[in-house]
């Protein structure tokens, strides 16, 4: 019996080989971790409102989600939670914020305060994880300025109140003055007719 040709074991090797190379390359490109994607890093908010923070994330597995608020004061754990589990809310946001399997939250009514950054940290099992920050800003609605227009409209009405009452009054002067000179006129002119008739 003959050995099989070399070739054939090179073709062999080689096509096992590439094998493994592209099964490596599948993995390098599997393990390459957490993207996330975040819409929107700036919201403006008034007080009062209600906001989303909205984010997308795509991973291998189930990771872990955490949101922090951080600001000039403190940093403070808001929420963490695998999706399709329980999440852990803080006491101080138990009954403010809303969470979405995408890993985007939602807070209820916010005030001042609450103006800051919001850091997310998505973790793959595996440990890599990525992070992005959402800058908010809350600001009160202005009631001074309200008030001023208010003042301001309310003094028009009461200049124009006045300036409707002057003019009537000023008409009902007029007409009297003009049926006094008529009733003199129509006085001297019966005078007149009267002297002449005793003239005559």
């Amino acid at each position: 019996m003959r050995p099989p040709p070399c070739g054939g074991r090179k073709t062999r090797s080689f096509s096992l080989g590439f094998l493994a190379l592209c099964l490596a390359a599948a993995r390098c490109l599997q393990s390459q971790g957490v993207s996330l994607y975040i819409p929107q890093s700036t919201i403006n908010a008034t007080v009062q409102e209600d906001i989303l923070l909205s984010v997308d994330y795509s991973c291998h597995g189930v990771p872990t989600i955490e949101w922090k608020y951080t600001s000039n004061w403190a940093v403070q754990k808001i929420v963490e939670w695998k999706p399709g589990t329980q999440a852990n809310i803080s006491e101080s946001h138990k009954d403010r914020v809303s969470i979405f399997d995408n890993g985007s939250i939602q807070l209820f009514s916010v005030g001042v305060r609450d103006s800051g950054y919001y850091v997310i940290t998505v973790t793959e099992h595996l440990g890599s994880s990525q992070f992005g920050t959402i800058v908010l800003h809350v600001s009160e609605i202005r009631y001074e300025d309200l008030h001023f227009v208010a003042v301001f409209l309310a003094l028009l009405a009461a200049v124009a109140a006045v300036l409707i009452s002057l003019m009537w009054v000023c008409n009902r002067c007029a007409y009297k003055f003009q049926r006094k000179r008529r009733h003199k006129l129509k006085e001297s002119t019966t005078e007149e007719i009267e002297l002449q008739n005793v003239e005559c």
